[in-house]
Parts: C-alpha cells; sequence; structure tokens
C-alpha cells in the first residue's frame, strides 16, 4: 500500500513540475488494461476471442455482434485489497439482424493518499528541501485522491456468418489532487471463426494513439496496444470446455517488465480454462499478463448470471500485495420482444 501511494505521489510530483511537454507515458494508459468482468479474471483475461457477451464493448468491440438480447452488467472490485475501488457498468442492446450498440463505463479510484507537498522544512538551513520522512512536518500533511473514468462507446456488426468486427470511441478523465486530465481514443477488433469451435480474435487499442492532456499543459500519449487470442470449444463430461490464450503487444519498450521483450516491442502472455456444466455452473482458472494464477466460478440463473473470481498478486518473494476480489453479475432481457431480428 505505501509503495503504491508512493508512486501516485511522484506521478503527481511530475504532472506539477514538468509543463508543457508532451511524452510518450509508458503507464499513462494502464488503469485501462485491468479487465472488467468476473469471467475474465477467472480466465486469466484471455478473452479477445472468446468473449460474447455485454463485456465485449472493453475486451474486444467484434464480440458485441454475437449477442441476441439486451444486456446489462455491473462489477465491483476489491483491487489489493480495499486499496483501490474499481467499478464498471454496461448496456449493450442488438439492433436489426446483425449490428450491436453498446456504453461501457469504468472508474478506478484511490483515497488516502498522503500529500507531503507542503510538510517538507529545510532542515539544514542550506535551502534545499529534503523529501525524506525524517524532515518532514507532520501536521502539514494533507490527502488526496486519484480516479480515472472510462467511457466506451461500441458499435459491432456480424460482417459473414463466421466473421464480426466492432469499434470503439473512448473518452477519458483523470482526476489527480487538484489537477485534472482528459483524453478520446479509438479501439478496433475482429473476431474469425475459420472452422467449428475454433475462434480468432484481435483487438488494436488506442489505434490512433491517444492523447492525454493534464491541465498543466503536459501531455501523455498512450502508444497502440496489439491484443490477438485463440479460443476453442470441446464437448466433454456433460458440459463445455473452453481453453483460451491471448498475447499482448506493446510498444513502449517495457523490457523486463513484459514476459518478454524485441528491441522495444514487449509481450505478455496469458490464458486459461472454463468448464461449463450444463450452462448451470462454470468453473475457471488462468494465469494472468501479471504473471498470477486466477481462479473463479460462475453461476447461471434465469436471465442472470453471476461471476467470482479471486487473484493473489507476490510483491516479492518474502511479501504479497493484499488479494483482489471481483464479483459481476450481467442481466439478459430475454424475452421474444426484445430478441434480434432474424
Amino acid at each position: 500500500m505505501k509503495k503504491i501511494n508512493k508512486v501516485l505521489f511522484f506521478l503527481l510530483l511530475s504532472i506539477t513540475t514538468i509543463k508543457s511537454q508532451t511524452v510518450i507515458g509508458k503507464y499513462a494508459g494502464e488503469f485501462l488494461a485491468i479487465g472488467v468482468g468476473g469471467r475474465a479474471l477467472g480466465m486469466g483475461n484471455a478473452q479477445v476471442a472468446l468473449v460474447n457477451d455485454v463485456t465485449a464493448g472493453y475486451w474486444n468491440p467484434a464480440g458485441l455482434a454475437k449477442i441476441n438480447y439486451p444486456q446489462i452488467s455491473l462489477m465491483h472490485e476489491e483491487h489489493f485489497g480495499s486499496l483501490v475501488n474499481y467499478n464498471y457498468g454496461a448496456v449493450a442492446i442488438p439492433y436489426g439482424k446483425d449490428m450491436s450498440f453498446g456504453v461501457s463505463l469504468l472508474r478506478l479510484s484511490i483515497d488516502g493518499i498522503p500529500d507531503t507537498r507542503n510538510a517538507l522544512y529545510d532542515a539544514n538551513g542550506d535551502g534545499i528541501l529534503d523529501i525524506h520522512t525524517d524532515r518532514l512536518d507532520y501536521s502539514k500533511i494533507s490527502e488526496f485522491s486519484s480516479a480515472d473514468w472510462a467511457l466506451y462507446f461500441t458499435f459491432a456488426k456480424r460482417a459473414r456468418e463466421n466473421f464480426y468486427w466492432g469499434a470503439n470511441v473512448k473518452l477519458i478523465k483523470r482526476n489527480l489532487a487538484e489537477y485534472d486530465a482528459t483524453g478520446i481514443g479509438f479501439d478496433v477488433g475482429a473476431v474469425y471463426n475459420p472452422i467449428d469451435n475454433l475462434f480468432l480474435g484481435a483487438n488494436i487499442q488506442d489505434v490512433t494513439t491517444t492523447l492525454i492532456a493534464w491541465s498543466t499543459g503536459r501531455n501523455e500519449l498512450i502508444s497502440p496496444t496489439a491484443k490477438f487470442g485463440a479460443a476453442y470449444v470441446l464437448q466433454i463430461f456433460y458440459g463445455t470446455l473452453k481453453p483460451a490464450a491471448d498475447v499482448d503487444m506493446h510498444f513502449e519498450n517495457r523490457k523486463s517488465a513484459s514476459t518478454f521483450n524485441l528491441g522495444p516491442v514487449s509481450f505478455d502472455l496469458h490464458g486459461g480454462f472454463e468448464y461449463n456444466f450444463k450452462n448451470v455452473l462454470a468453473v475457471r482458472f488462468g494465469y494472468s499478463d501479471v504473471k498470477e494464477f486466477t481462479i473463479g466460478a460462475g453461476l447461471y440463473l434465469p436471465k442472470i448470471t453471476i461471476d467470482y473470481s479471486f487473484a493473489r498478486f507476490a510483491q516479492s518473494e518474502t511479501e504479497r500485495l493484499p488479494d483482489s476480489h471481483r464479483i459481476s453479475l450481467i442481466i439478459t432481457l430475454e424475452e421474444p420482444k426484445f430478441q434480434r431480428d432474424k
């Protein structure tokens, strides 16, 4: 918790001290990469080829064309214990014979971050301020909050029986203490079903490069991220087994922060399995792009699906961050009057 607060504090310092500058923000859009939905986290966030519900507005806009009834999704996550509040909501509607529209909103926030900008004092009398904790006036320490918002507008279309495509327009709003930033980005995606039960997917996020403009005059660029995935559906033991795997390509020279890299291009791998028993109960296992194992389960009720997932994150060989719990639900208006036109 202390380490995350320090990162946010130094980010605040960088924003306030470096003005009128445009930089490639290596992790400027990282809050957009956490993922949504309990099903996804349980499978290690391998969803690009498999997603076929309202959450496709986030994972791959092309997958939204697969819905046949209006859907609503809600999610809450206690990320790293109760340190980070992460919430998501989405609505998707099928239109005509082959199109779908969706709106998604996510919010990530951290509260109670110590602000020591006004608490430093000149301990040596040489005019140099030191940020070490033994040189702070604790009575002058205040607190600030950080909140990130993203609003997605999604369009998807079934071009052929086995090919879907889609696109997102996303609006971004960030707040850090008294400063704020806005941005706009675009995603494009596709899903292809070359043979029975095999699905291939691609999603290029921030395809035109997304500009985040801060109120201080500092601008950050979010580079494109290319996501590719594959999934297969097997009929086994009175249910279906769905293995899925994704690879994320970043172009920000992340190096050691990725699974592996080729020069400035880095790759993150993740995958998972889902076993769905008669569309009543599902169990899931995954390995995420942050090198952690995840588990989850889903319960299918009439018109409602409830998903839960759990992830444990190691901080070092001897320490670990608090566990993350995610619960989400999808409401499907599965009635004849709401069904997609045939």
